[in-house]
């Protein structure tokens, strides 16, 4: 009997039964419909593209339907907003942004004279802590909750065996990292239209460029910033292969984030902190210079791609080794 398979006798309440129907129709979904009369087990096993896009599509909306990742939307959308209203507040009596000391996420004193800065000043404001724990939350939970709620092995019956499975389930996450991003760089920009004035963008190195430009620079750092959390996403992963509880898996690599973050604030460290995968997060600003510096940008990306090899090549040989027992 494969281990994949569901022992007799098991999961016969009825909440189990419930989960192991959900996750059947999953792995049906994944097939693409019945399979053909006289197809066998190797025929079942059989990899096919359409497999693949159909278990994706299925994680997708099984993903995007829970109210955890609505609320978890909900509250990135809900911070341009919180900061858009604050500026508005504190600068009704002609004072600049931030009181004037320079306190603030980045950006924050130029969103008066240019609401486009308020893309930025969220994306800044949310970076360090806000988008990573939402990703946290999605990768932890994607073969630790699965594990958990009793439907992992229904999924494994389905064509696109444990390899794929992962793969799907980190395309899954990667997808929430986009989507995440565009909901806070979306929401900033529709607040600062709404309350501050929309024009030339004033870059950095003080030349000028028009609306169009950087609302493409806009654009670009949202990609830089989904891009920012890959490896984020990869060790999320990776912890939700070594335990059953989704929980579990979430508070760790939150904690993770949290950790890192706090050693790469540590003077005495300086010689790793380069090599903690939040270290040039907020390079995205060197986009916002003219002529813009690549140095930076590219060192970021080059870490996140080692950190989504690094833990994803674990999370593969920790999942195919695995025992799945739930």
């Amino acid at each position: 009997m494969s281990r994949a398979e569901v022992p007799a006798g098991q999961n016969t309440t009825p909440a189990a039964r419930d989960k192991a129907s959900a996750a059947q129709d999953r792995a049906s979904a994944a097939q693409g419909g019945a399979h053909a009369p006289g197809s066998g087990p190797s025929a079942v096993r059989t990899p096919r593209a359409l497999w693949t896009f159909g278990l994706l599509r299925s994680e997708l909306v099984t993903t995007f339907r829970r109210w955890r990742t609505i609320a978890l939307l909900g509250v990135l959308a809900a911070v341009p907003v919180l900061i858009g209203v604050a500026i508005r507040i504190e600068t009704r009596d002609g004072s600049s942004a931030g009181g004037g000391g320079g306190g603030g996420p980045a950006f924050i004193t130029q969103v008066t004279n240019n609401g486009l800065f308020l893309v930025f000043t969220a994306l800044a404001a949310t970076l360090p802590f806000f988008l990573p724990m939402a990703i946290g939350v999605i990768a932890g939970d994607a073969i630790a909750g699965e594990a958990n709620a009793g439907t992992l092995r229904y999924l494994l019956v389905a064509p696109a065996g444990r390899t794929r499975l992962l793969l799907i389930k980190y395309a899954t996450t990667m997808t929430f990292c986009l989507v995440a991003t565009v909901v806070v760089a979306v929401s900033a920009l529709a607040v600062g239209a709404l309350l501050f004035p929309l024009g030339e963008l004033t870059t950095i190195s003080g030349t000028r460029i028009g609306l169009a430009e950087g609302l493409g620079r806009a654009f670009l750092i949202a990609l830089v910033v989904a891009a920012s959390l890959i490896g984020v996403a990869a060790l999320g992963l990776f912890v939700s292969t070594l335990t059953n509880s989704g929980i579990a898996a979430m508070a760790t690599t939150v904690g993770l984030l949290i950790t890192v973050q706090i050693l790469d604030q540590i003077p005495q460290l300086h010689a790793l902190q380069p090599y903690f995968f939040s270290h040039y997060w907020l390079s995205f600003a060197d986009l916002v210079r003219d002529p813009v510096y690549w140095d930076d940008l590219v060192r970021n990306l080059g870490l996140q791609g080692l950190y989504a090899v690094v833990f994803g090549s674990a999370a593969g040989a920790r999942f195919t080794a695995k025992d799945i027992t739930a």
